[in-house]
């Protein structure tokens, strides 16, 4: 099949454009590149794609995520229109242009394409996300012999204080009665572990944040006031301080390795490696790092994120947080292990950390099982199976 591929620097780019030539695809790309944020504005370039169509005659047009724009203009072309969104929460999925009738739109996470299931929407499909393991493989292949631990307890991941740090550039603006409700939200929310409710619950002050920090709409977005700020802002925070608190509680009885855009972040017994990149750094952290932590983005819903399939593609082992879709594909003490609480985190630490064996052996059964399962492949086969 005939693809253009309208490419940007998402993660795993190399992996899936790989996965499509060893499926026997041919990617066409455009005689242009532009980023991610201009494919939400696509006149300027419309005659040019509307020339690669007509000189190429691609058979569908993919992207990594979903652009109401590309919809818009594929649903004029009469060609098929392929997403694979690895963003979640992901706002512009909420669109009229969803519903064109070009679309297939992946999500990989089950409770989000349920919703809109439920809701009667047949273009929202579910497809979990994936890792190259032959790649992976490979990169360990290449490590000394034998693989040496660098890292007892390691996190690659954000903490969403960064320079989009939309919380702090809204609080001086509000009210002291909204900022008592905000802090009181993330305090409760803190304590919830499985279920968002943020969204529900944000009428009383919505017109003080609106007045306070507005968010600008894309145009055909049909996406409530209340989830943008849920997800745009509020659920970053949250997950912000659940990160700290967590690595503030593991750092006190062990050495935690961090690697994050956030260079100012500190604590005692924490070493901030700075940002680890994606195909040349971060495989290696998995693979020499004795515990691998996920803790997910507060607002995804059940899905199981990016960074736990490369954990276990690496064959790292993987210590996460609860989210539903695990139970769909891995066996929780046999391919990862999850947490609860706060406390069962710190005990599961110092449990997997004294036995080295069990550890082990559930992280090369958690890699076994994404090799056999889970590659980019596997996915690709899954698209156009459809």
């Amino acid at each position: 099949m005939k693809i253009l591929y309208l490419e940007w620097s998402s993660t795993g780019k190399k992996d899936l454009e790989e996965a499509f030539l060893q499926e026997g695809h041919s990617l066409i790309y455009p005689p242009f590149f532009f980023m991610e944020k201009t494919y939400a504005d696509l006149p300027e370039v419309e005659d040019k794609l509307r020339t690669v169509l007509r000189e190429k005659a691609p058979d569908v047009i993919f992207t990594v995520n979903y652009y109401p724009a590309i919809s818009n203009f594929c649903n004029r072309e009469k060609i098929r229109y392929i997403s694979w969104i690895y963003d979640s929460p992901y706002g512009r999925l909420y669109s009229r242009t969803v519903l064109n009738p070009c679309n297939i739109i992946y999500v990989f996470d089950k409770e989000l394409y349920l919703e809109f299931h439920n809701a009667g929407i047949s273009t929202v499909h579910y497809m979990p996300m994936a890792a190259d393991t032959k790649r992976l493989d490979a990169v360990r292949a290449s490590l000394e012999k034998p693989l040496q631990y660098a890292y007892d307890i390691s996190f690659v991941g954000s903490l969403y204080l960064e320079k989009a740090n939309y919380f702090d550039q809204m609080m001086p603006f509000l009210s002291d009665y909204t900022k008592g409700y905000l802090n009181a939200l993330i305090a409760a929310q803190m304590k919830v572990q499985g279920y968002n409710f943020i969204e529900e619950v944000l009428s009383p002050i919505m017109e003080d944040l609106s007045r306070a920090y507005p968010i600008k709409r894309e145009p055909g977005s049909i996406v409530s006031d209340e989830w943008s700020y849920a997800n745009a802002i509020i659920n970053r925070r949250i997950t912000a301080v659940e990160r700290i608190d967590l690595l503030d509680a593991i750092a006190r009885n062990h050495t935690v390795d961090f690697f994050t855009y956030y260079k100012d972040f500190t604590l005692p017994n924490l070493c901030n490696h700075g940002p680890a990149d994606y195909y040349e750094e971060m495989p290696q952290i998995f693979m020499q790092s004795k515990i691998n932590l996920n803790i997910t983005l507060r607002g995804m819903k059940s899905g199981i994120p990016l960074r736990a399939f490369d954990i276990m593609g690496c064959g790292g082992f993987l210590l996460s947080n609860f989210q539903a879709d695990f139970l769909d594909f891995f066996v929780p003490g046999e391919d990862f292990v999850y947490y609860e609480s706060k406390e069962d985190l710190l005990q599961k630490i110092d449990y997997y950390l004294e036995h080295e064996e069990e550890r082990e052996a559930i992280a090369r059964s958690g890699h076994d099982k994404v090799a056999a399962e889970h590659t980019y492949r596997h996915r690709v086969r899954e698209m156009f199976d459809f």
